[in-house]
Parts: C-alpha cells; structure tokens; sequence
C-alpha cells in the first residue's frame, strides 16, 4: 500500500507519540492543522490508525489517535525492517499501548506541553518512559535535551521524592533541564528544594497551570527565587547538553490491539477505564481517594453535585469495579474499591499494592465492614475508628464548600490529612504538624490559605496546650510562608462553646510564654451549624467577638 507523503508523516508522528490529538499531531508533525485532519481520516479509511475518545480531569474531550496493527505492519515494510524489531524501537506494542492508555489523563497534559515545545522548535523528538524516573524527554533544536516529571494527585511526596532521586544517580543520563508537573501550588512549593538538586535547570508548574497555559503565559517556577516564566523563556533558557536515559526493550512484543469498547462497563478491561470515564467521573474519584468513608451528601457538598446528578455517576462506578457503597457506624458510605485504587495508582505511577495495603476498605475476599476493626487498609481504618471526627472533618469542608458556591468563592484545593502534613526543622530537630486537612479558598484576588483542627479530645489545658506546640514550633519561623506564600490561618473547632472558650486562655499564655503569634480562629460545632464556616463563627485569643476570617 502506498500512502501520501503527509499520511506517511502523520502515521511515524503517532508511532513515536501514541494517542495525540489532531492539534498535537499538528505540532508534533509540523503539519498544519487542516492536512493533519485530512491525513488522520485517510489513516484511518485505510485501517492504519484509529482513535479512541477521551476526557481527562484538565483536558477537554477529544480523539485520541493510535497507530493499529495494520499500521504498524506499513511503516515496517515501508522501512524493510521486520514488524518485531519496529515494535522494539517504537512505543506501538500491545504493552506499549496498555500502559499508555493506563496513564492517559496524565499523558494528555505531558502532551499539550510537548506540543507547545514542538510548535517552538524546529527539530522535535519523544520520547516515552515505562519505568524510569522520568515520564517522557525531548530532544530540541541545537541538541537541547529536557525531561519531565509528574507527580500526581494520588502519589505520595516520600515515593515521588524516591523517584527524583534516581537522576541524581551521576551514573544515570539525564537531560540537561527538567520540567516538573505538580498537583498543586503547596506541593509544588514543597518540592523545590528537593528539585533545587538537579544536576541541570529545573522548572516546576502546577499541571493545571501547565495544561490551560498558552506559550506566553507565566507559569513555570524556579527552584528559587520569586521569578515565574512562560514557555517561551523556559526555551530562552535552555542551553545544549545532556542525554536522554535509555529503557531496555521489551521482552515480549505484540502488535497493537483494536480497542474496541464493550458495551457493558462490568466488562471494561483496567486499562481502558480512562476513555470510558467521563471528566466528571474522574473527579468524583479523585475526591473518593481523598475522603474515603464520606457520606453522599457530604460528597455531594463537597463536589457540587445535584442529588440525582451524583447518584448518576456512583452507579455508574460502581458498576465498573471502582467504587462501592456499605454501611457503617449506622450511615451508608462511599470508598473506592480496590480496582477503583489501582486505577489511581496506575495512573499516577505508585504503587498499587501500597495504596491497595493503605486505603482499601474491603477485605482480601471482598467483603464489605461493619464494624471499623475490619476495615483493611491500615491508613482507612483509623479514619473508621474515629468515624465522628472523620464525619466532622467532611461536613465542615462540604459545607464550605457549599458557602464558596453561593458566595463566588473559590476552592482552590482541599488536601485530606495524609496530605496535609507540614515537615520542618526546628532547633536542629525534624518536626511536623497533622492537621485534619488543608484548604485554599479564592474570592477575587485574595486567596485563603488555612489548616483545620477538627477537636474533640483536646479538652483539658495540658492537653490543649500540648495540641498546640507543634503550630508554635511551625509558626516561629518562616517556614509557613515558604510552604504557601502566605501566612494560612489555624481553624480549631470544638464540640462546645465552654471548651472553645478555655482555649482561648491556654493559646494566649502558650503563645505569650513561646512569644510566637500564631493566627489562630476557633469556632465551635453550634455556631458553625448556624452560620457556617464563612460566617460570623470564628473568635481568636485576642478578638472575642465572633468574625468572618474569609
């Protein structure tokens, strides 16, 4: 068969660069958008490419286009090298496939920016990355080499931390710069001095950030300094050198697979979960893997759901494997299931057998508790254990998050309090802080930055005083703002209005005695039930009079 010279292009573009869409291909091909589309639809009239629709949680839904058996077999033949030894040079495998498809919504923002940096350049390589530290490196005009790395929602900081530290292997190749994908702004602050020890120039974005940006808009931060660059001065910046690793081939290669969707979800194979979700079922998973054991109505707070809006996308999961509904403590709640955890892991590039040991709820044959000492996972069950308090936590984020709605707000993030946790030296000793969780609210151009203390044992001086030194520790220095950018308020929530009010005495003489101001609000459950957290609810050591603090 003989193809056109743009259809020979476009069919290599997407051997090296499974599942692009029409304007990546675009970049990536240096065709123009138009031929690219034509090209892509005489592909696939021929049988040599085909597509599979996709939506991630930060991109729009698309096609996403792959090179098919058929494909494959021409651009061997047209090369006269045998189908294997392609399969062995170029990410086009059945394996190859599976696990690209796996980490789909992570590889379409990877994607935009690589587009991005092809539409820049004249001379363009990919690369892709099975098991190596890096997730995917390009080679640039004039033999400038750059790597990224993604941390996703769902990796915890000490394993990606694990996985940078593999470039610092000087017996490793590595590219001259390094890009970093990040979950968010405080996890993107965290790590910049972990990334500040890259052998070459590291710049690090949030993957939001990354994925709406245009070449020209500044997003991209330095491992110091106050400085945020566009693409367009990350590329001015890069200077030749450096080397992109190199994976061993596989050792069983298979062509290309059709992926043909089955009709019945019960049916879906693991690695085509990402095409068969929709965006708004992602969402809810992600939130699932922060908030398990959550209750639909505080789920359907914290996500802005209809009632028959989210019952929808539950029954639509559960009947793929990924999450479930039990009983327990007298209440129907929501956990991801063990298939619903490896999904995540898969795609964030953990490891599924820790986040299976961790967070799974039901047990090794399937079952489902009653009661918190049998949930499984070592992490979920003392969220179990002490169900009031985990229910307390959920209430007054959803709540919040409801006032946000109606009041223009914004929720940047909400991080659970396994995510939470603020690590830091004070007097040459590691400390740290574990909050109940961690949020960013927005309104206009003032953004909120807050820990929660949901209280309900502290109640007695010693012990109140002891639940405070750690934030005393935390807020002597500038450690804070270094984390955030800004100074986060310390919500702490008790049970009762007289506890609340005892308090405030112990903070003042702790805080007086350390000479630490530490911003301190405290509310308690009665008030907040009235007025909600945006409200008049909050009361500090030194202004008795409730306030709004957002």
């Amino acid at each position: 068969m003989n193809i056109l010279a743009t259809d020979d292009t476009a069919l290599r573009a997407l051997a090296a660069m499974p599942f692009l869409d029409r304007l990546e291909l675009a970049a990536a091909s240096g065709l123009t958008e138009r031929t690219a589309h034509n090209a892509l639809i005489r592909l696939r009239e021929g049988g040599l490419a085909d597509f599979v629709q996709h939506a991630g949680p930060l991109t729009a839904s698309t096609r996403r286009w792959y090179v098919t058996a058929c494909g494959a077999g021409l651009l061997a033949r047209t090369d006269e090298t045998p189908v294997d030894r392609l399969l062995r040079r170029l990410p086009v495998s059945a394996h190859w496939q599976r696990l690209l498809l796996e980490r789909l919504d992570a590889a379409a923002v990877i994607y935009r920016l690589a587009s991005g940096l092809a539409a820049a350049e004249g001379d363009f390589r990919f690369r892709w990355y099975r098991a190596a530290a890096l997730d995917a490196a390009m080679v640039l005009d004039g033999g400038r080499t750059v790597g990224v790395i993604r941390q996703g929602a769902a990796a915890e900081r000490t394993a990606f931390s694990e996985r940078f530290r593999r470039l610092l292997d000087p017996r490793e190749d590595v590219p001259r710069a390094l890009l970093a994908l990040m979950p968010d702004g405080a996890r993107l602050r965290q790590d910049r001095r972990l990334l500040a020890r890259y052998p070459g120039p590291a710049f690090l974005a949030v993957e939001q950030d990354a994925a709406n940006a245009l070449s020209g808009d500044p997003v991209w931060h330095l491992t110091s300094g106050p400085a945020v660059l566009s693409l367009e001065e990350v590329l001015e910046r890069l200077r030749p050198g450096g080397s992109l690793p190199v994976e061993p081939p596989l050792s069983r290669r298979s062509p290309p697979r059709d992926l043909s969707i089955p009709p019945e979800p019960e049916n879906t194979q693991g690695h085509l979960l990402p095409v068969v979700l929709k965006a708004s079922h992602k969402g809810v998973l992600d939130r699932l893997a922060g908030w398990p054991l959550i209750t639909a109505g505080d789920l359907r707070s914290l996500t802005g759901f209809s009632p028959s809006g989210l019952s929808q996308v539950i029954t639509r999961l559960e009947r793929l494997g990924l999450a479930a509904k039990f009983r327990l403590a007298g209440r129907s709640r929501l956990s991801l299931t063990r298939r619903g955890l490896t999904y995540l892991a898969r795609r964030d590039r953990t490891s599924a057998a820790d986040a299976v040991r961790r967070w799974s709820v039901e047990s090794a044959n399937g079952e489902y508790p009653a009661d918190w000492r049998e949930v499984a996972g070592t992490r979920s069950r003392p969220l179990a254990r002490t169900i009031e308090h985990t229910d307390g936590v959920h209430r007054f984020l959803g709540r919040m998050s409801e006032q946000a709605r109606e009041r223009g707000c914004r929720v940047v993030q909400f991080d659970p309090p396994h995510r939470a946790v603020r690590r830091f030296r004070h007097r040459g000793r590691l400390r740290s802080i574990h909050p109940d969780a961690f949020g960013i609210l927005r309104r206009g151009g003032e953004t909120f930055p807050f820990f929660l203390e949901w209280e309900r044992r502290a109640v007695r001086p010693g012990t109140m005083a002891t639940r405070l030194a750690p934030y005393l520790r935390y807020y002597s220095s500038k450690q804070p703002l270094d984390d955030h950018g800004d100074w986060p308020l310390v919500l702490v929530v008790f049970d009762d209005e007289l506890a609340e009010s005892n308090f405030h005495g112990v903070a003042r003489r702790e805080m007086d005695r350390a000479g630490v101001d530490v911003p301190l609000w405290v509310s308690h459950t009665a008030i907040l039930e009235r007025v909600g957290p945006l409200g008049k609810a909050w009361r500090s050591p030194k202004v008795l009079e409730p306030k709004h603090v957002f």
